[in-house]
């Protein structure tokens, strides 16, 4: 790739097109600035996938020329990466006091114990990384410390949103720096590189100040225990809680590791002071179901999480029954619907009662409506808008937005693209790799791994396994073992399985002698038998291994 080194160019390798997997990287001069490193959620269809990660692979060889990752905010979509992916690339971090304990504590998870690359700047700071600028200018959102980032190369400004709202009673943290946007706005800005997700929603998100009235009158209305999910991170919401529990004289728990990492960190990083201790999950055998309240993660239908365990019944600490209530604190992520949807079914058929964003005021967004974007564009008045962060709907709608507000050029980009960024254009000049990867177990692979094609596959059509012993002239010795696990019903299996030792035999007795004595002529010649025999007879297409042993 040939680039001109005197002009600013943005390239997105996660996040442009998608929800999640947010990794962006900004080059000027032959160097290279990354702004996050977020995870994604597998889909359902690779069994064994949880987390998808964006591929740094261009990154990575390009190692030398990378002045260093800033961190807008802290949600697992813009840091849930960075344990994973940091060990290529091994180049400083900067994150604000929250996201950097946060981002710490993954690390020393995972055996990496030497945090110097670590570095901690807060909203109002100014880093200077040559050839970038970049200026972190205070935001509100549903985590602590969200920053936007003001991006100065001599080619000019732009600016890297992150995500961010409008919120003029934040629970905890500053109201954004509006003066500061203006200013921005006053200095001249090529172009915003900007959140989309609420961009079809009107109006404003909401403020979490007004929320706390809703919860209060919400939680009055129940008897026995109330349990509320909500994403970990969003540390003032359970702030929001328990204050409207204590008015409702109940006594608020945290049940999920992630929440309470998530309140340790924010303690660390001075919030939380007026806020009293959270009960652990030991602490509630005492507590009458009338005046306790539970926290708990599983907002997005996780299947390993205090939800979701509640709700199998298989929670060590915590049985959900009839006349308990869950209120869901949150909306649902693109593509996590089903999974909720599952948890929400098992919880009504228990008799539990269940309270959704739909049916009463008991979340409002951290991401910016149309109204809010609009206001946005009023200050900032840039030359071009890059919407990113969220599926093509979004960033349609957020350009259209934009247009209105008298933006003279949108592009929107998708992952691998390589765009350049003057004062006059905003256009596509290449294209490099961006694809996925996951994590299985303790391994990263590609997400498009034979491995993963082969599991697949197993899921979907099960597997057929058959032995065969022969000695070394050829002649079958026992009866082919066969076994086929995922494949057909118990009650027809002995009688198939029979059918299908037979055909095999039918069929080594039609090879020449000299295939017989080759194990790759007769495993191949074996493995064609079972395929025709489960397509024809039972219209399946299973995983197929022949192990054949040889004998004197």
């Amino acid at each position: 790739m040939d680039l001109n080194n005197s002009e600013l160019y943005f390239l997105p390798l996660g996040g442009a097109g998608e929800f999640g997997m947010n990794l962006n990287a900004y080059g000027f001069g032959g160097k290279w600035l990354i702004v996050d490193c977020g995870m994604g959620f597998g889909d359902g269809i690779r069994p064994g996938i949880d987390i998808v990660l964006p591929d740094p692979k261009f990154l990575e060889g390009r190692k030398a020329d990378l002045v260093g990752m800033v961190i807008t905010h802290a949600h697992e979509d813009h840091i849930g990466a960075i344990s994973h992916l940091w060990p290529r690339l091994r180049c400083p971090i900067y994150a604000s006091p929250f996201a950097s304990t946060l981002i710490a504590s993954r690390f020393i998870e995972r055996g990496i114990t030497d945090l110097s690359h670590m570095n901690i700047v807060r909203p109002g700071d100014r880093l200077s990384l040559p050839p970038f600028d970049v200026e972190l200018v205070a935001m509100t959102h549903s985590t602590l410390e969200p920053a936007l980032l003001a991006i100065r190369t001599p080619a000019g400004l732009v600016v890297h949103t992150g995500d961010w709202k409008l919120d003029p009673k934040p629970v905890l943290g500053p109201v954004t720096d509006e003066s500061r946007l203006r200013e921005l706005g006053e200095e001249g800005i090529m172009a915003v590189v900007g959140d989309s997700t609420n961009s079809m929603v009107p109006g404003r998100s909401g403020s979490e100040g007004d929320l706390e009235e809703s919860l209060t009158r919400e939680f009055a209305k129940f008897n026995g225990r109330i349990a509320v999910t909500c994403f970990s991170s969003n540390v003032a919401r359970m702030a929001t809680i328990q204050r409207a529990a204590a008015a409702n004289d109940r006594q608020t728990a945290l049940i999920g590791r992630s929440l309470w990492r998530a309140e340790e960190a924010a303690r660390d990083a001075g919030y939380l002071s007026g806020v009293p201790a959270f009960l652990t999950e030991h602490e509630l055998g005492l507590i009458p179901d009338r005046h306790l309240l539970l926290i708990c993660t599983g907002s997005q239908g996780e299947p390993r999480s205090a939800l979701s365990r509640m709700a199998e019944g298989d929670h060590p600490q915590v049985k959900l029954r009839r006349g308990d209530t869950v209120i869901y604190s949150a909306r649902a992520i693109p593509g996590n619907q089903k999974a909720i949807t599952a948890v929400q079914s098992r919880m009504a058929k228990a008799g539990i009662q269940i309270v959704t964003p739909d049916e009463a005021f008991v979340h409002v967004s951290g991401h910016p409506a149309q109204d809010e974007l609009a206001t946005l564009y009023q200050w900032l008045r840039p030359k071009a808008v890059i919407p990113t962060h969220g599926e093509y709907p979004q960033l349609a709608e957020h350009a259209r937005i934009a247009s209105e507000c008298q933006v003279p050029r949108t592009l929107l980009p998708e992952n691998g693209q390589v765009i350049r960024i003057t004062e006059e254009a905003v256009e596509v000049v290449d294209r490099v790799d961006a694809g996925l990867l996951a994590v299985d177990g303790t391994r990263i692979i590609d997400l498009d791994a034979a491995s993963l094609r082969t599991r697949q596959k197993l899921s979907f059509d099960g597997a057929v396994l058959c032995s065969l012993v022969l000695d070394r002239k050829g002649r079958m010795l026992l009866d082919p073992a066969i076994s086929a696990p995922g494949v057909l019903a118990q009650e027809s299996e002995a009688k198939a399985l029979k059918t299908a030792a037979q055909q095999i035999k039918t069929a080594a007795a039609q090879l020449p002698l000299q295939a017989l004595k080759n194990d790759g002529e007769l495993h191949e010649a074996v493995r064609l038998t079972l395929r025709r025999y489960f397509s024809s007879a039972y219209g399946k297409k299973p995983w197929i291994d022949v192990h054949i042993a040889r004998v004197e």
